[in-house]
């Protein structure tokens, strides 16, 4: 008997534990304007993710890729992550524009979702910005924590500055095994 109740209380540790770690790594996101306030006075690269509330592909980035511990936990700490609905209706002031959502044809774009994305609509997108609030680049549709954990180091380690894709790739070690089995 003290065997069953020993392990239904490491059972329910185990359980309580895995919860609260998963629930530590949520991504904070925040909406563009406030990410380029706060990028005043704390730089940081912005990382966009672009995605529509009709979505499907949006929708399992969100459950497969964002929610995975070390992702979230890297763009957390090394990025203002945002979310940004590609056919919002908030204005968006960057750069002494003010970009707008029309309202014109079926799936109403947002002005700012064109420029990102340089008139290629595509959902998801990720977009990086540097500390300046300046586009380094953008990337279409869906990616795995495997995809894109070398693309977030590549992007906050200034690699992409000086050294190709292939050659950052081939050196980089992921921490996403290492983070499954400790």
């Amino acid at each position: 008997m003290k065997n069953r109740i020993w392990i239904l209380t490491i059972a329910i540790l185990t359980i309580t534990l895995s919860v609260s770690m998963a629930q530590g790594t949520k991504i904070n996101w925040i909406e563009i304007d406030k990410a380029f306030d706060v990028n005043s006075k704390t730089p940081r690269k912005i990382f966009i993710d672009v995605y529509t509330d009709w979505c499907g592909w949006c929708k399992k980035m969100d459950e497969n890729t964002f929610s995975n511990p070390v992702i979230a936990s890297y763009l957390t700490t090394k990025f203002h992550a945002v979310k940004f609905n590609a056919e919002g209706t908030k204005d968006i002031a960057y750069k002494g524009k003010v970009y707008k959502n029309k309202g014109q044809g079926q799936r109403n774009p947002h002005e700012f979702a064109i420029a990102l994305l340089q008139g290629r609509l595509s959902y998801p997108s990720i977009v990086f910005m540097d500390e300046d609030n300046n586009l380094i680049t953008y990337l279409a549709g869906y990616l795995t924590p495997e995809q894109l954990e070398p693309i977030l180091a590549y992007i906050e380690s200034d690699a992409y500055k000086t050294q190709k894709w292939e050659d950052f790739r081939a050196k980089f070690v992921s921490k996403l095994n290492t983070a499954a089995n400790p």
